[in-house]
């Protein structure tokens, strides 16, 4: 890229914050700086998703470059480039406008990646069945443990599950399927609201990890596999009941 690209600013000067047309109140704030060799277009990348994921920008949002590059104080080059890899995990829409539209989910959406996420999730527990050590399968259990101690706060809840599953994740050491599995997850990110607010989804959860969980102590793959499989098929009955519920 050209150095005429980027936008730079003297040595030793404070960044400010963004102070042209706002969209959003992120704009009004100073973005994360770039880390030590990050190119442009990782920069861009990692700062977009991160506010995706942590609810900065809402489903249905419109992002435009011009904004996004001026937020950041780099070119547009980089920041489309960023777009277009997102739009590729699912989290972005490419608009019209010169710019992206955070993604949304419909019905038949949720439908399709809880499909695809009951064979990703039944698949790393049979894995982890197989090869997760004695340390892991400890771990798994202690956090067991403060999920059931946590069963009056969803907020910590929310947070505690997924801790489980990535743990679950690990164990099955096999990276492939992580990097696929965290892909669904990430795009199941854009869900804001936690189906935990349902009456019983709390003691189901918990029932259905302890089932799971079991399975992987005795090493047995095929249980461990179907457990985990109904667990996220379950999962989509009570988010699609929660979707309706909401009227969206």
């Amino acid at each position: 890229m050209s150095p005429k690209a980027v936008t730079k600013r003297p040595a030793g000067k404070k960044r400010k914050a963004y102070s042209g047309p706002v969209q959003h109140s992120i704009f009004e704030r100073s973005a994360a700086g770039r880390k030590p060799g990050e190119v442009l277009g990782d920069y861009a990348y990692r700062v977009l998703r991160e506010s995706i994921r942590a609810g900065a920008f809402e489903p249905g949002d419109h992002l435009r470059e011009a904004d996004v590059a001026n937020w950041l104080e780099i070119s547009r080059t980089p920041v489309r480039e960023a777009f277009h890899r997102i739009v590729s995990e699912g989290l972005l829409v490419i608009g019209s406008w010169n710019g992206a539209m955070v993604a949304q989910l419909d019905a038949q959406q949720l439908v399709d990646l809880y499909a695809v996420r009951a064979l990703l999730e039944g698949a790393a527990a049979g894995c982890a069945a197989e090869h997760a050590s004695r340390v892991e399968i400890k771990n798994l259990f202690a956090i067991a443990d403060r999920e059931m101690a946590a069963k009056n706060n969803p907020e910590a809840l929310v947070i505690i599950n997924a801790e489980l599953h990535q743990a679950i994740y690990s164990a099955a050491h096999n990276r492939y399927l992580l990097q696929s599995l965290n892909t669904i997850v990430d795009t199941l990110g854009l869900l804001r609201h936690s189906t935990f607010v349902l009456p019983g989804s709390i003691e189901l959860a918990h029932k259905e990890h302890l089932g799971i969980l079991r399975a992987i102590q005795d090493g047995d793959s095929k249980r461990a596999e179907q457990l985990a499989s109904a667990h996220i098929n379950n999962a989509l009955e009570l988010r699609l009941q929660l979707l309706r519920e909401k009227g969206k």
